[in-house]
């Protein structure tokens, strides 16, 4: 009987352990390192969503100080709309009496005709600058939401990372790097707009 060939299989298991090291080290360090990347972007996107907020914020504020101003010059239109009714029903009066009215009456219920237009486009302009605070609020708001939406999907990503690379499982990271891609994506298209 011929002697048993003797093959190296320890030297053979060796390879392929130095092999799955490799190839393992090398995941590992690709899923650190996209981890990190998409935590830098997460930071950087929830900067920008309290950033964006904040000015929505202020904007809003903006809006309600003009609409409360407009109101104060709808209110002074108002009372001199009253005080030109009463020079006009005091004008009636004398008149109705059969005399003449004196001519203060029709010259302020004139004034103050011509004071009302000039506060009318006072309060009208002020509507419209708060209609223009109110709108960037409203887009600066519709920001933020992107950058908050971003946030959570890089959350997740960094998440998956995290698993993929204690389970060392290439189809979780490659779910990571969607994951990570797509809030990518959305803080791009918040900070384009």
């Amino acid at each position: 009987m011929p002697e048993e060939m003797e093959v190296g299989t320890e030297k053979v298991d060796e390879i392929v352990h130095e092999a799955i090291e490799r190839e393992g080290a090398w995941l590992l360090k690709a899923i650190a390192l996209t981890t990190a990347l998409f935590a830098t972007l997460a930071a950087l996107a929830s900067l920008r969503a309290g950033a964006t907020v904040n000015e929505a914020l202020m904007r809003k504020s903006e809006a309600s100080r003009l609409q409360a101003e407009a109101a104060d010059q709808w209110a002074y239109y108002q009372a001199k709309g009253i005080k030109t009714a009463v020079q006009e029903a005091s004008r009636t009066a004398w008149l109705a009496i059969g005399k003449e009215p004196p001519a203060e009456f029709k010259a302020a219920a004139k004034r103050y005709g011509e004071e009302q237009r000039e506060i009318e486009k006072i309060a009208r302009q002020k509507e419209r600058e708060r209609d223009a605070k109110s709108a960037e609020g409203d887009q600066l708001f519709d920001q933020h939401h992107r950058y908050a939406n971003s946030v959570a999907i890089f959350q997740i990503a960094i998440t998956l990372g995290a698993v993929a690379a204690l389970t060392r499982v290439r189809l979780v990271w490659i779910g990571s790097l969607i994951l990570g891609l797509s809030g990518t994506a959305l803080v791009l298209a918040a900070w384009l707009r």
